[in-house]
């Protein structure tokens, strides 16, 4: 049909476009005449094209009107959760006053009925309605939402009696508050790390880091603030790894998590950096040892000037020294310390 127009247009513009090559004879009369014939067959032959144009254009208009043929608007809509969301399909021709009007949902593979016999089924109970002539509105998007549709039209009546449209759906989920983990004090010099998780949003959120209120960028070296720092940030996976922490970077830290559909903050969290103290450490040892020398000495010394009993007099083996009464005394519970074993006399 292309080429059909294409020859009618050229033999519009160029009407020797059909002119054969004759012999010429040496009479002027006999070249016009032969001139005139050329013309009059290009003229033929051209309304011959025009004519065969136009009955392949009548042919495929009347094959057009007789196909049910679909279209939409979005082939990739996409809705935050709990929004309204419709999936249009459209039927551009169709001669068939009845047709057959299925929806269904394609999720991992498995095709499920959500429109069929004018009913809403599946999941879409009581949250999808259809709009005329095929379009499927769903109400209260939830992330289970997500996947494909079909919609798909059968027309009895029609020479070409069916036809079918897919459409992605992608229910979009803000994150929520992520979990931070961030440590309290880091000495100078010490390896850090920061982490950030989140675990609702979809798609999967981003996470950047925030060092009182300033964000810190991907890489050190493309901020002049931060080119001197020794971290690495994974915005994929929300780690926040320092190699040797400087005391510029004390400071509050948050993480943001972050996708298409919003994004959620966690509570700042403070982390300092000290200096360690050599000399510091060194004195306090050396005290510790001083002081602990000194306790021993002032043991031993009490012992041996005899201010402390000994383990002979504390011991459960101990016995009294004998007395010179010359009565023998033993020990009772009921009795008191001490009962006469035997009499004596005077």
């Amino acid at each position: 049909m292309r080429l059909v127009a294409a020859v009618a247009m050229e033999t519009a513009q160029h009407p020797s476009f059909w002119i054969l090559p004759v012999p010429i004879h040496s009479k002027r009369y006999n070249r016009r005449v032969d001139a005139s014939d050329n013309l009059f067959s290009g003229t033929k032959m051209a309304i011959a094209g025009l004519a065969a144009f136009f009955i392949l254009l009548s042919t495929y208009c009347y094959i057009t009107t007789l196909a049910v043929i679909l279209r939409t608007t979005n082939k990739a809509p996409w809705a935050n959760e709990f929004d309204t969301i419709e999936l249009s399909c459209l039927i551009e021709s169709i001669s068939t006053s009845n047709p057959r009007i299925e929806w269904k949902k394609i999720k991992d593979g498995e095709p499920s009925y959500v429109y069929f016999e004018k009913k809403i089924a599946g999941d879409l109970v009581e949250r999808a309605v259809i709009v005329e002539p095929a379009t499927l509105v769903i109400t209260n998007v939830t992330r289970a939402d997500t996947a494909q549709y079909r919609c798909e039209v059968t027309a009895a009546d029609d020479p070409k009696s069916f036809d079918e449209i897919l459409i992605s759906l992608v229910v979009r989920v803000k994150p929520v508050v992520p979990r931070c983990s961030v440590p309290v004090s880091v000495p100078v010099g010490k390896p850090a790390e920061l982490s950030c998780a989140e675990e609702e949003g979809f798609p999967q959120p981003q996470y950047r880091w925030y060092r009182n209120d300033e964000e810190i960028p991907e890489d050190p070296r493309s901020s002049p603030k931060f080119v001197n720092s020794t971290y690495m940030l994974d915005i994929a996976t929300g780690t926040l790894r320092f190699s040797a922490v400087r005391k510029e970077d004390v400071g509050e830290y948050y993480c943001r998590a972050k996708n298409d559909a919003g994004y959620s903050d966690c509570s700042p969290q403070m982390m300092e950096v000290y200096d360690i103290d050599i000399i510091g450490i060194i004195v306090g040892v050396v005290v510790v040892v001083v002081v602990l020398l000194c306790i021993t000495i002032g043991i031993c010394c009490a012992y041996r000037k005899g201010r402390l009993p000994s383990k002979k007099e504390t011991g459960s083996n101990f016995k009294p020294p004998a007395r010179g009464d010359g009565v023998d005394y033993v020990r009772t519970d009921d009795e008191g310390d001490f009962r006469h074993k035997s009499s004596f006399v005077i």
